[in-house]
């Protein structure tokens, strides 16, 4: 073996939530742990451009990884975001009809909430939705109570914070150029041309995920889904919000979910925003939000909030789902692949792992650590 290559014991590629909480996990078990970052610093990717929203695991078919630990991470969301001091509010969310189908269909997400172990939904008539929420318009509503919203980058913060006191580092400006298995590990290439092997790795490189997958030498290429991305887009009210708790329209039944809807979430400081939309695009990067997608936010958020006035929506900003499946196909689901699936050994790859991917982080941590 070459003099000039480092010894780790486990890497971890992206520093996003997902990375960063699974890097913490192996940390705590007391290996020694490596997250590599080719931006300039953490969380700057999906982490950071989404609806911060604490999912409670409603709308995911039961049984998939995506309702598992969504309801697991949840639960342990929470509980870490109190024992750590991160800013978080359980504000609950109403899930509204406008339509008499959407309407008809609401049991069916108490029964698919129920299937997935969240018990606390509850159904609501016109009158008691607009009691809770009284610039609300809507047939009916679900109320969600454990829904909430948490300060993303300072979850970030505080999961690097217990990766490094447990003697963990986070290298920033590192970009993985390539990767190869050998009998000895899994030597890792960075562009700098720093060489380093690893008895474990984790690709937790969100966006980039299944490219970096595709630069494993010694992974066969059947293993690696095809990666797509859904930009959503962001709209901001200008002034304060009309709402206390989240809003999100019912899903309409028989159609595949690629995204929840145009929703109005709130921040931490009351602030709300709208979205995100769904715009299929062909490159990971592609963040700018267009003006002109405004008029649709208008015509989808009046449904709920008939009481929206002409000029208060400004572009914000943009999101981009890590996703597998296309336009014209379900939704997929988390994909967690470890040895047993592609026989390389220590490698473990994370697909997919968009909404609820922020809310799942601490789940989707354990159960990745439990397969190296």
């Amino acid at each position: 073996m070459s003099a000039n290559i480092e010894r780790v014991d486990a890497l971890v590629v992206g520093a996003g939530v997902v990375g960063l909480a699974v890097a913490r996990a192996l940390a705590l078990t007391g290996r020694e742990v490596m997250v590599l970052e080719r931006e300039a610093a953490i969380g700057t990717g999906t982490s950071s451009r989404n609806s911060e929203v604490i999912h409670a695991g409603i709308y995911y078919p039961e049984g998939s990884l995506k309702a598992q630990l969504c309801v697991q991470g949840r639960l342990a969301l929470y509980r870490y975001c109190a024992e750590r001091g991160v800013a978080h509010q359980r504000c609950g969310k109403l899930i509204v009809a406008h339509t008499p189908s959407q309407l008809a269909a609401l049991p069916a997400i108490l029964d698919k909430a129920r299937a997935n172990g969240v018990e606390d939904l509850r159904l609501l008539d016109r009158a008691e939705a607009r009691e809770m929420e009284p610039q609300l318009e809507c047939l009916g509503a679900v109320h969600s109570p454990s829904t909430g919203i948490v300060d993303s980058h300072g979850l970030m913060l505080s999961l690097q914070g217990d990766l490094e006191n447990a003697g963990g580092l986070v290298a920033c400006h590192t970009d993985v150029e390539k990767l190869s298995v050998s009998a000895a590990g899994i030597e890792v290439l960075t562009a700098d041309g720093t060489r380093l092997l690893a008895r474990t790795v984790v690709n937790a490189a969100g966006l980039g995920a299944c490219g970096l997958a595709h630069r494993v030498a010694g992974l066969d290429a059947r293993h690696v889904p095809r990666a797509w991305f859904a930009k959503g887009n962001y709209f901001t009210l200008s002034g304060r919000a009309p709402f206390n708790h989240l809003i999100y329209p019912a899903p309409e039944p028989d159609k595949h979910l690629a995204g929840l809807g145009v929703h109005l979430t709130l921040d931490l400081g009351g602030q709300a925003k709208f979205g995100p939309d769904v715009q299929w695009v062909d490159a990971a990067d592609d963040l700018q939000v267009d003006p002109a997608r405004g008029e649709g936010f208008y015509a989808e958020v009046r449904r709920y909030w008939p009481g929206l006035p002409d000029g208060a929506l400004q572009p914000g900003y943009a999101g981009m789902r890590p996703k597998i499946s296309g336009p014209h196909e379900p939704a997929a689901d988390f994909l967690i692949q470890g040895p047993a699936v592609h026989g390389v050994p220590g490698l473990v790859n994370l697909f997919g792992i968009e909404s609820p991917g922020l809310t799942s982080c601490l789940a989707i941590a354990d159960r990745t650590a439990a397969l190296v």
